[in-house]
C-alpha cells in the first residue's frame, strides 16, 4: 500500500513538472486576434487577455461594441470592425492586424462566433437560411483562419476554435450544428497540416453561459417569421399546437 501511495505522489509530480515545461512564457507583447468580440465569450476574453499583458487585437461587428469594449480596456487593446460574411471585410481586417503584429507574427487566432438564427424545422428554411448561418460560423471563419496562416506560422503561433457544444446536439433543423460540426473537421483536419510549422490548433467545447440566454428571443423572433412565410398547406401539415410547442 505504501509503494503504492509513493508511486501514485511520484507520478503526480512528475506530470506536474512535465505540464510546467509546456507553459508558455513571455506573455508581453503577444499579439492575439480575437473575432465575436462586441459581447458573451469573445469580449470576456479580450477583456482577461488584456489584463494578462496580451496586445489584443479585437473583432467586433458593431461600432458601439468596439467603443464599449475599449472604454473597460488598456489602450494596447485594439478593434477592428469585422463582418465574417463579407470578403472585402475580412481583408482589411487581415491588413489591420499585419500592420498591428509588425513582422512579428501572430501569436494566438481565436475564432468566436455564434450565427445561430435561423434554427427551425427543415422545411421551413430555405437556403439562403441555410447561408445567413453559415456564411458567418463556418465559411467566414474558415476564410480568416486562411489569411492569418501566414503570420501564425511566422509566429509558431496558436488557433483556438471555440465550439459551443449545444451545436455538437443536432436537435433542429438549420446551420448552426452544420456549422459546429465543419469547424470540428476543418480544425481536426488544419492541426494535422500544421504541426509542420510549429502552430498548434485547438477546439474548446464549452458549455452554456449566462450569455446564451439572450439569444432565446431572436431564435423565437425567426421562429415567428419561418412560421408566418410557410405556404397554408405547410401550416395546416404541422398544426397550430406543433408550432406552440
Amino acid at each position: 500500500l505504501h509503494i503504492a501511495v509513493l508511486a501514485s505522489i511520484l507520478s503526480l509530480i512528475i506530470y506536474w513538472l512535465i505540464r510546467d515545461k509546456y507553459r508558455v512564457r513571455n506573455l508581453n507583447g503577444q499579439h492575439v486576434f480575437i473575432t465575436g468580440c462586441d459581447t458573451g465569450l469573445g469580449n470576456s476574453l479580450a477583456k482577461w487577455l488584456d489584463k494578462k499583458g496580451f496586445c489584443v487585437i479585437a473583432a467586433c461587428t458593431t461600432e458601439k461594441g468596439s467603443q464599449e469594449l475599449q472604454s473597460c480596456s488598456s489602450l494596447s487593446l485594439k478593434t477592428v470592425n469585422l463582418n465574417l460574411a463579407d470578403s472585402n471585410s475580412i481583408a482589411r481586417a487581415v491588413e489591420f492586424v499585419t500592420d498591428q503584429t509588425a513582422g512579428k507574427g501572430l501569436f494566438g487566432l481565436v475564432s468566436n462566433a455564434e450565427g445561430a438564427a435561423p434554427i427551425g424545422p427543415t422545411d421551413w428554411l430555405s437556403i439562403e437560411d441555410f447561408h445567413s448561418v453559415l456564411d458567418v460560423s463556418l465559411l467566414g471563419l474558415i476564410e480568416i483562419t486562411l489569411k492569418l496562416l501566414p503570420l501564425l506560422k511566422k509566429a509558431e503561433g496558436r488557433v483556438i476554435n471555440l465550439i459551443n457544444s449545444k451545436g455538437l446536439m443536432a436537435l433542429v433543423g438549420g446551420g448552426y450544428s452544420l456549422s459546429k460540426w465543419g469547424m470540428e473537421a476543418f480544425s481536426d483536419t488544419l492541426r494535422i497540416e500544421m504541426k509542420h510549422f510549429g502552430v498548434k490548433v485547438s477546439i474548446v467545447e464549452h458549455g452554456f453561459f449566462k450569455a446564451d440566454v439572450v439569444n432565446s428571443d431572436i431564435i423565437e423572433k425567426y421562429l415567428f417569421k419561418l412560421w408566418n412565410r410557410l405556404t397554408p398547406e405547410v401550416r395546416d401539415s404541422y398544426g397550430e399546437k406543433y408550432f406552440v410547442e
